[in-house]
């Protein structure tokens, strides 16, 4: 493999697993915004809003193109429909069933998009890459654990979000090989905020009531949101797909230490084993990835 190509690799596993990792300590700020007054459509607002603030000055001030038509449109609505409609799905099903069935649900979408990505865009399935994706999903049941049941829509709902955010990451594949992540992703973040913004507009607002409750959110925004949505963007264009679903597992593991550290939740040997195993599909990818390749081999992805 040219050793520009594997760096490349190696940079995107490392903002894949960045991004998980910042993805997954929103439960934890989103229990302490709800536990000062605030509800999930009001916070899913102030994320996406704050975080657009801050991008808008980034891209402006540094002179990074804005995506322009059909590019824009589709990253429109990765916003406005694919990020809100999973996140729609995902937060309603968790008044409706229980925390453990809604994220394993969710959680099926490394194999939706591994499975699309081979139907839809003749991606090559290696032996292991199909082990990494088993000990993956194997690993994310046994880290979160089944909590129970629930009610039919809620578990309907749950189901849904996975393909929404299969969707998502397949669609941001494509057209990040043409445009800048920054602006990018400052796209996906207004359509959201727009469209979130609308929903408390009918519904009202609900703001925390405490500066715990603040932080919560202004965490969600700044470090699960600008951070982690710029790092797997940047990321998936490097690793691709299938990859970026794999290795995004790490979100989960995060989840439950965290949970652990600043939550007073348990952990035992069952989600051990299941972060094991996730361990070891990240492992095992990341060998696939850095097998050599043809002699020949040169760069062809473009450098952000």
């Amino acid at each position: 493999m040219h050793p520009s190509i594997q760096r490349s690799k190696f940079t995107g596993m490392f903002l894949i697993i960045i991004s998980a990792i910042a993805f997954g300590a929103i439960a934890i700020f989103a229990k302490t915004a709800y536990h000062s007054g605030s509800d999930p459509i009001s916070v899913l607002f102030f994320r996406f809003s704050i975080a657009s603030v801050i991008m808008i000055p980034w891209v402006l001030f540094g002179k990074i193109p804005f995506p322009r038509g059909r590019f824009l449109l589709g990253l429109i609505l990765m916003g406005g429909i694919g990020y809100v409609g999973m996140s729609f799905c995902y937060f309603t099903a968790l008044t409706m069933a229980s925390a453990g069935l809604v994220a394993i649900l969710l959680y099926l979408y490394p194999a939706i998009v591994t499975i699309f990505s081979v139907l839809l865009f003749k991606e090559r399935m290696t032996w292991i890459k199909s082990i990494a994706l088993f000990f993956a999903i194997i690993g994310t049941v046994l880290t979160i654990g089944l909590g129970g049941g629930g009610e039919l829509l809620g578990i309907l709902l749950a189901m849904t979000a996975p393909f929404i955010y299969s969707a998502y990451i397949l669609v941001g594949s494509r057209i990040l090989r043409e445009v800048p992540v920054l602006s990018s992703s400052t796209v996906v973040m207004i359509s959201a905020s727009v469209v979130f913004g609308g929903t408390v507009a009918v519904q009202g607002l609900n703001l925390p009531q405490t500066w715990q409750g603040w932080a919560g959110v202004l965490g969600i925004a700044i470090l699960s949101t600008v951070i982690a949505i710029i790092a797997f963007f940047a990321g998936l264009e490097r690793v691709g797909p299938t990859n970026a679903s794999v290795l995004s597992t790490f979100e989960p593991v995060t989840t439950v230490i965290l949970a652990v550290l600043f939550l007073g939740e348990k952990i035992g040997p069952t989600r051990i084993v299941g972060g094991g195993l996730i361990l070891v599909a990240v492992v095992l990818l990341a060998k696939s990835e850095f097998k050599k390749s043809p002699a020949g081999d040169s760069p062809n992805k473009r450098r952000i």
